[in-house]
C-alpha cells in the first residue's frame, strides 16, 4: 500500500478515535503504526521474529540505534549472579572475522583459558586457586598476541558514531550507537557480524573492569540503598534476590562456558529488537536489515516464572552504612507495569512529587521541613514499585524524616490534595512527552522500554486517553489500597561498611595491544563506498535575529518551528564572583511569593498554566528562565516578571534555608566526587584562595537579612543583561509581550567588579592526598599547560581523540583493555571558558588501592611517552571529520553556541575551523603538540582514599606528598 502525506493523515485522524494499530505494506515488509503515536514508529517483525521499530525524525542527518534484548539480571543463573552484565561487556571484544590477526591459532588458547576457569570456579584453595590463575594469566598473554583490542570501537570511530555504549538492567540490556545516516549500511555490517558469534577473548583484563565497577557501586551509597530496598521490597523474586553487578562472591568465580549459555538463550532474535530514530528511509532501512539480520535463527527462550506472593505485613526495615550524607528511602511493592493498576501508578507518583506542585513539593520541600525529597516510580513488567526519599536538615533524625514523608502519603489516601492536580499533572507529563520525542536518543529509549517491560507500543500511546479517565477518587482508593505499612525503608547511615571484601589484585601480565594490526573484516568496512554529506555550520547573522528590548537590551531570537514550546532566559554576566550575597539570593527566591500568591500559590500557579520557573545561578553567570507551552507563556510571563519585582520577605523561610546550606556545606563533604572534583580541584588549580573558598563565612550568613536579599532580586533585571528566546512567537509579539509586562529602570546599572583569582603557577610536581573513606582509590592529575590559544583547537580536538577520550583512544586501551587497572580512564587536554584562563592537561584514573602504583605508572608513562599507532590516527581525525559533517546544532543549542563564541571573542563556529584543518594533519602533528604541553609537565597529582591503605612511598617517587584535610580544601 502506497502511503502519501494526506492519505496518513486522514487515516490517523480516522483511525485516532478507535485506537486500533494500523496495518501497512510496503513492498513485501508488511508492518504497524498505532494512531496517535507522535512518533509515527513504523512496527515490523521479521520471519525469525526479531522486532524493528523505525521512527523517522530529520532534525540531523544523524540516527540513534539501539538493540535491546530482553534478558538481564533478573534472568541470570541463581549461582552466576552478575552474568548478563558481564555478557554486556564481551560483547565489545569482536568475532572470529573481527577483533583477531589470526582466529585459528587464537581459538587454541581461548579454549585452554575457558577450561582453566572452569577448573578455577571449582577449586576452593587459595593457593591452588592463585595457581591455576598465573596459568590462566599466562595464556592469556599469548592468546592476546593474537588479538586486536578495541577493534569494534575502532570501526564505530571511523564510521562517525557517538555515545557507543551499552547497559544492563532488571529486564533489558541494550547496545547504542548515534551514528550518521549515510553509515547505516556500515553499521548493520558491523553490528550484524558482532551478533552473530560474539568471542569472549581479552577475558581476564575485562574481568577486572567489571571487579572495579562492583567497586565503584560500593563507594556508592546511593546505589547501597537502592539494592538494600529491593533485597527486602522483593525477597521472593529476583529483582531483590540478585543485582545487576552480581555478588563479589560470584565474580570471582566466573563461568565463560555459562556466559556463553546464557548468549545463546537469550541473544535470539524472537528476543531482541533493532530500534531506530532519524533520518532515513523506512522502506530501504527494512530491507537493509532483513539483508543483515533476517538469516538469525530464532530460539526456544525459556519463560520467565515466579511465585506471585501477596506482599507481607511490614513495615521491613534495614540499613545501609556508608561515609556519604545521611538518607532515607521507603517503597511500596505495586502491580507491574503491564497491569490496569500501573496508570495509576504514574499519576499517584505525579502528585506526590513532580517537582513543582506535589504534595511532597509543596508541604515538604517549599515549606523547608528536610533538606530535600522527592517521590518516584521504578515501573518493571513483573511488579513496580513506588519510591519516596529524602535528606535530613541538620539535627533531624532520618526517624523524624519518615514521619515527615509518611504524612504526605496519608495526605494522599484522605484526598488532601487540589482536585485540578491530576489534570495538571497529566499535562505536565504531555509537556515532557512533547520534549523526549526532540531527540532521537528520548525518541529510541521509549521503545527500548516498551519492547523489553512487554508493553505494546498500542497500550503506551493511549496512555494519556486512560489517565483522562482516572478520578481522583481512583486515586485515592488505590492508594488506601496499595499504601499500607507494608512498605520496605532502607536507613542510609554515616559508618563503615563492614560487609565490603576486599578483593586483591590478581597477577595481569598487561596483554599485547596490536594497535597497529587490523583485520580483513576491518579493511571491508574502511572501503565501503558512502555518499557523502556535506556539513552545516552555523552562521550567527543568519541563524538569530537580533533585536531590542526598550532600546537598550538585546534580544536574541531563534524560531521553533518544530513543536508549540518557548524557553525564555533572562542573562546576566555577574556571579558569586561579584557578589557574594547574589547565589543566595537566587536561591532565596525560589521561596518567595507576592502580595497576591503565597509561595505555595506561585509555585501551583507555574504548574497550572504548564509553564515553568527556574533560577542557576554560578561563580560568573546568573540567568532566570521561563519554559512551556507557548499558548500560556503571557500567563507565565507576568507572574514571572510579579515574582522577579513584587516578591515579598519570608523570614522564616531565610532562616531555614541558611541552616539547609549550612547543612549542605556539611554534606559536599561527604561526597567523594565532590570532593576530588570540585572542592580538590579547586584547590590544585588556584591554591589556598580558591573560587570554592569565595563564599560567606558561617557569621557572615546567618547576619544575611531578607531586605538584603530582597533588594537584590528586585533590582536583578535593573542590571546590563540580554535575553535569549527559542520559541513560536513571532519577533514583534514577542517584544510587545516583553514590553508590556517588563518593569525596568530607564537606565541599567553596570555590573558589579569581579573578583580575580590567580591560577597557581607549579615549577615541580606535587602530590596531594585527602583521607576518605572508600573502596577505591580516585587519582587525578592536573597540570597548567599554556594560555588560551584559540588556533590550537583543531589540534586539541584531534590530540583528545587520540589520545585520552573514548573507547578506543590510548589511555583507555592502556590502561583498562591492557592491564585491566579500571574501570574509567581518560585524560584529555582542558580547552577553557574564559580566554584569559588556561588549558590544562587532566587526567582521571578510579582503581582498587593495591593498584595505585601500578595506575600511577601507566599514566605516566603516556603522559611522557604517548604510543604511536597510524592506524587509531587515521581512525581519530576520520571520527572527528565525519562528526562534524553530520552535527546539526538545532534550538537553544544555537543560541549557546552564539553566547560561547562571543566569550571567546571570535564571531565564526569554531567547527568550521576544525573542518578545514583537521583533514590535513599528520601524526607528527600531534606529536610535536605532545612534545611541546604535555611530555615534562609538573602536575599536582590529587588523592583521594583511604590513606592507610595508600602506598605513601610509590607517590612520593612522583613529588613531595602533602596531607591535605577537608577544612583545607573546602575552607570551611
Amino acid at each position: 500500500m502506497k502511503h502519501s502525506r494526506n492519505t496518513i493523515g486522514k487515516l490517523l485522524f480516522i483511525l485516532t478515535t478507535l485506537l486500533l494499530p494500523f496495518l501497512a505494506v510496503a513492498g513485501s515488509y508488511s508492518y504497524t503504526t498505532v494512531p496517535g503515536d507522535p512518533m509515527n514508529t513504523r512496527i515490523y517483525e521479521l520471519d525469525n521474529g526479531l522486532k524493528v521499530y523505525l521512527t523517522v525524525y530529520e532534525n540531523e542527518p544523524r540516527v540513534h540505534t539501539s538493540i535491546a534484548v530482553r534478558a538481564g539480571s533478573k534472568h541470570d543463573p541463581h549461582e552466576d549472579t552478575g552474568l548478563a552484565h558481564y555478557l554486556e561487556h564481551l560483547m565489545f571484544k569482536g568475532t572470529d572475522r573481527f577483533g583477531s590477526l589470526d582466529w585459528e591459532k587464537e581459538k587454541v588458547y581461548l579454549n585452554k583459558i575457558d577450561s582453566l576457569f572452569e577448573v578455577h570456579r571449582r577449586t576452593e584453595d587459595e593457593a591452588e586457586r592463585s595457581a591455576i590463575y598465573r596459568v590462566i594469566d599466562s595464556v592469556s598473554y599469548e592468546a592476546s598476541k593474537y588479538a586486536i583490542p578495541n577493534e569494534y570501537d575502532r570501526m564505530l570511530s571511523l564510521i562517525g558514531a557517538r555515545g557507543t555504549n551499552a547497559y544492563t538492567s532488571v529486564e533489558q540490556t541494550v547496545y547504542i550507537n548515534d551514528v550518521p545516516a549515510n553509515q547505516l549500511e556500515r553499521w548493520l555490517t558491523i553490528e550484524s557480524e558482532r551478533f552473530r558469534n560474539p568471542i569472549f577473548r581479552l577475558f581476564h583484563t575485562e574481568l577486572e573492569t567489571v571487579y572495579e565497577e562492583k567497586n565503584m557501586s560500593l563507594d556508592n551509597d546511593g546505589r547501597k540503598v537502592f539494592d538494600k530496598l529491593y533485597e527486602i521490597l522483593y525477597p521472593d523474586h529476583t529483582y531483590g534476590t540478585q543485582t545487576t553487578l552480581g555478588s563479589q562472591e560470584h565474580l570471582k568465580n566466573p563461568s565463560i562456558r555459562n556466559i556463553r549459555d546464557f548468549y545463546n538463550t537469550y541473544y535470539v532474535p524472537n528476543n531482541m529488537a533493532i530500534i531506530i530514530s532519524g533520518d532515513f528511509d523506512p522502506d530501504e532501512l527494512i530491507v537493509k536489515i532483513d539483508n543483515h539480520f533476517g538469516h538469525f535463527e530464532p530460539g526456544d527462550v525459556p519463560a520467565f516464572t515466579y511465585d506471585n506472593n501477596p506482599p507481607q505485613n511490614g513495615p521491613f526495615v534495614a540499613e545501609v552504612f556508608g561515609p556519604s550524607a545521611e538518607t532515607i528511602r521507603i517503597g511500596w511493592r505495586l502491580p507491574g507495569v503491564t497491569s490496569r493498576e500501573a496508570d495509576i501508578v504514574s499519576l499517584m507518583s505525579g502528585i506526590l512529587s513532580n517537582g513543582t506542585a506535589g504534595l511532597i513539593d509543596i508541604n515538604v520541600n517549599q515549606a523547608q521541613t528536610v533538606l530535600r525529597a522527592g517521590a518516584f516510580t521504578h515501573s518493571k513488567e513483573d511488579y513496580s514499585s513506588l519510591q519516596i526519599s529524602a535528606t535530613p536538615k541538620s539535627g533531624q533524625t532520618l526517624e523524624e524524616v519518615r514521619d515527615i514523608l509518611l504524612a504526605e502519603v496519608e495526605n494522599l489516601k484522605t484526598g488532601n490534595f487540589p482536585d485540578w492536580l491530576p489534570e495538571a499533572v497529566i499535562n505536565d507529563m504531555k509537556l515532557s512527552e512533547i520534549r523526549t520525542m526532540q531527540s532521537n536518543n528520548g525518541r529510541t529509549r521509549t521503545l527500548v522500554n516498551a519492547f523489553t517491560s512487554g508493553v505494546d507500543l498500542e497500550t503506551y500511546v493511549d496512555r494519556f486517553n486512560r489517565w483522562e479517565k482516572i478520578t481522583k477518587e481512583d486515586i485515592v482508593a488505590f492508594a488506601n489500597a496499595y499504601l499500607d505499612n507494608n512498605y520496605a525503608v532502607v536507613y542510609k547511615r554515616k559508618g563503615t561498611d563492614e560487609s565490603i571484601i576486599k578483593l586483591d589484585k590478581p597477577l595481569i601480565t598487561p596483554v599485547v595491544l596490536n594497535r597497529d594490526h587490523q583485520s580483513d573484516f576491518f579493511g571491508k568496512i574502511s572501503q565501503m563506498e558512502v555518499e557523502s554529506i556535506e556539513p552545516v555550520f552555523l552562521d550567527y547573522k543568519n541563524d538569530i535575529s537580533e533585536y531590542s528590548i526598550h532600546g537598550n537590551i538585546p534580544l536574541y531570537y531563534n524560531r521553533n518551528v518544530e513543536d508549540e514550546t518557548f524557553t525564555l532566559y533572562y542573562l546576566f554576566d555577574m556571579g558569586n564572583n561579584h557578589d557574594q550575597k547574589l547565589g543566595l539570593a537566587i536561591r532565596y527566591l525560589e521561596y518567595l511569593g507576592t502580595d497576591k500568591y503565597s509561595p505555595e500559590e506561585v509555585k501551583q500557579q507555574f504548574y497550572r498554566t504548564g509553564t515553568n520557573f527556574n533560577v542557576f545561578n554560578s561563580n560568573e553567570q546568573v540567568y532566570v528562565f521561563l519554559s512551556g507551552l507557548s499558548e500560556n507563556m503571557e500567563a507565565g510571563l507576568k507572574l514571572f516578571e510579579e515574582l522577579l519585582n513584587e516578591a515579598t520577605a519570608n523570614d522564616q523561610a531565610l532562616e531555614n534555608l541558611k541552616r539547609d546550606i549550612l547543612r549542605q556545606r556539611e554534606n559536599n563533604k561527604l561526597n567523594k566526587n565532590y570532593i576530588l572534583r570540585t572542592a580538590m580541584f579547586d584547590y590544585a588549580m588556584y591554591g589556598e584562595q580558591s573560587p570554592l573558598k569565595n563564599i560567606l563565612s558561617e557569621e557572615e550568613l546567618m547576619a544575611v537579612t531578607s531586605d538584603e536579599l530582597i533588594d537584590r532580586i528586585h533590582n536583578l533585571t535593573g542590571y546590563e543583561h540580554r535575553v535569549l528566546y527559542y520559541g513560536t512567537h513571532q519577533p514583534q509579539e514577542l517584544i510587545s509581550l516583553l514590553e508590556k509586562h517588563r518593569k525596568l529602570p530607564p537606565t541599567l546599572r553596570p555590573l558589579p567588579e569581579e573578583v580575580a583569582f590567580t591560577e597557581v603557577e607549579r615549577n615541580q610536581t606535587e602530590v596531594f592526598v585527602v583521607d576518605f573513606d572508600m573502596t577505591q582509590v580516585d587519582l587525578m592529575m592536573l597540570s597548567k599547560a599554556s594560555d588560551y590559544q584559540e588556533e590550537k583547537i583543531p589540534t586539541v580536538n584531534l590530540f583528545n581523540s587520540y589520545f585520552g577520550t573514548g573507547m578506543s583512544a590510548i589511555v583507555f586501551q592502556e590502561l583498562r583493555e591492557a592491564k585491566g587497572l579500571a574501570y574509567s580512564a581518560f585524560a584529555f587536554y582542558t580547552t577553557p571558558s574564559r580566554p584569559d584562563r588556561s588549558h590544562y592537561i587532566y587526567t582521571f584514573i578510579g582503581t582498587q588501592s593495591d593498584k595505585l602504583s601500578d595506575a600511577m605508572q601507566g599514566m605516566s608513562n603516556l603522559l611522557e611517552d604517548m604510543p604511536v599507532s597510524e592506524n587509531s590516527f587515521h581512525t581519530a581525525r576520520e571520527s572527528i571529520i565525519e562528526r562534524i559533517n553530520t552535527e546539526r546544532i538545532t534550538r537553544t543549542g544555537v543560541l549557546f553556541n552564539y553566547e560561547t563564541a562571543k566569550r571567546m571573542g571570535r564571531d565564526y563556529d569554531i567547527r568550521r575551523k576544525m573542518y578545514e584543518e583537521v583533514p590535513k594533519m599528520e601524526f607528527n602533528t600531534i606529536q610535536e603538540f605532545h612534545n611541546a604541553y604535555v611530555k615534562d609537565s609538573n602536575y599536582a597529582i590529587l588523592v583521594l582514599g583511604k590513606q592507610d591503605e595508600l602506598d605513601i612511598e610509590a607517590l612520593e617517587e612522583y613529588g613531595k606528598v602533602h596531607f591535605l584535610t577537608l577544612e583545607q580544601v573546602f575552607g570551611y
